[in-house]
């Protein structure tokens, strides 16, 4: 049996979000936006689980669009958003840790002539608030920011960002798709636009959100239909949004008992792997860190080869961003925190999640000293 130590790739689906889309995929057919009553069927139930993940956010129901994830979500808000408001400013600010799904629809920005600040961060990888108000022009329209980030687990201080941009009147926007399900978050803090999927609490793949604050102007990013009150065109995943809903409906009762557990389970495994091992060191450090997710530096151990040892021994990890697998480049975050490339490149994420108890630890603690010891001897980094 294998151990899955990837949750912030993606998650198992739950019993409980497969039984509804299964019955979605089964009973209700019709299209959402035509006028009968089979079209009436399938608009409810699409509007049952905006309700859900509105519950969730704690924002209003007509706030939430649609997505077939949260790389259609950060576009939509970086470039819908900055198209929006193209007239008042064409300067953008974020940080050096965001997710590709963020920088690459910047830099798309950048080339056609809006600017991009970028702050830094610490060696904890946490981003100064004051760095960040001191970065910000009259002509910036937008911040974007992760709130955890997906290879270490980081928490950034979104709460004294939100206030710092609500009153220079910028825009905030907020990639938390690692946030949610392990974090409470309630958009008491004035975010403009947040970001999720569905896959990465116990729900589907293929499916996310944007939610909105307020009467926030968007560019659609998808054109071709008027769903989504206009703000993203084409027929509704009606299984994929069942199961998104449900999903939230669960992260939402859950979330206090997932991160305790998890926190748990990540202190047990840190605590071995400290004990067990000489030359390791932790990116990013509690609180202010995902319950769920461990980031270690097994110095003098290239990465890739001991994720591949453990693969073989039946443990998923990972070496950085699932959507970087396969690169030769060491971690943008990492190196943002100060480790060198060769640092970098020795780094093992581990992140917990459903499914996952104390005997699959120990087990990884069991096998981790003769794996990190035959790394650093066949294959030193």
């Amino acid at each position: 049996m294998r151990i899955y130590l990837d949750h912030n790739a993606t998650t198992p689906l739950r019993d409980e979000v497969a039984a509804a889309m299964s019955r979605a995929l089964r009973d209700v057919f019709g299209n959402p936006s035509s006028a009968h009553a089979d079209g009436a069927v399938a608009r409810a139930e699409v509007e049952r689980a905006r309700e859900r993940v509105a519950s969730l956010l704690g924002v209003a129901p007509a706030g939430i669009v649609f997505t077939a994830g949260a790389t259609e979500a950060n576009n939509l808000a970086i470039q819908g958003l900055a198209r929006a408001r193209r007239e008042r400013g064409r300067h953008l600010v974020t940080s050096c840790v965001e997710h590709p799904s963020v920088d690459e629809p910047l830099e798309a920005l950048r080339a056609e002539g809006w600017r991009v600040t970028r702050v830094p961060v610490d060696g904890d990888g946490r981003l100064d608030p004051d760095a960040l108000a001191a970065a910000l022009e009259p002509d910036t329209v937008l911040v974007s920011l992760i709130w955890a980030n997906n290879e270490t687990g980081v928490i950034q201080p979104i709460e004294r960002v939100a206030e710092i941009a609500q009153a220079r009147g910028v825009a905030l926007h907020v990639d938390a798709t690692q946030a949610i399900g392990k974090l409470p978050l309630r958009l008491a803090t004035p975010v403009d636009l947040l970001s999720g999927s569905a896959h990465k609490f116990n729900g589907p793949k293929g499916v996310g959100f944007l939610a909105l604050r307020g009467d926030v102007a968007l560019e659609p990013w998808l054109r071709g239909g008027a769903q989504e009150r206009g703000r993203r065109g084409g027929t509704h995943n009606v299984p994929g949004i069942v199961g998104l809903g449900v999903a939230a409906e669960l992260a939402s009762r859950e979330v206090a008992e997932r991160a305790e557990r998890c926190a748990a389970l990540r202190d047990r495994l840190w605590a071995g792997i400290e004990a067990k091992l000489p030359g390791v060191r932790r990116n990013g450090l509690p609180p202010e860190l995902l319950p769920n997710t461990l980031n270690v530096e097994f110095a003098g151990a290239a990465g890739d080869v001991l994720l591949e040892a453990l693969d073989l021994e039946g443990v998923s990890v990972s070496a950085g961003a699932a959507c970087a697998s396969g690169a030769l480049h060491p971690s943008h975050t990492l190196l943002a925190m100060g480790r060198t490339p060769q640092q970098a490149r020795c780094a093992l994420r581990f992140s917990v999640g459903l499914g996952v108890d104390e005997a699959q630890i120990d087990r990884v603690l069991a096998l981790l000293p003769e794996l990190v010891e035959r790394v650093r001897r066949v294959a030193p980094a």
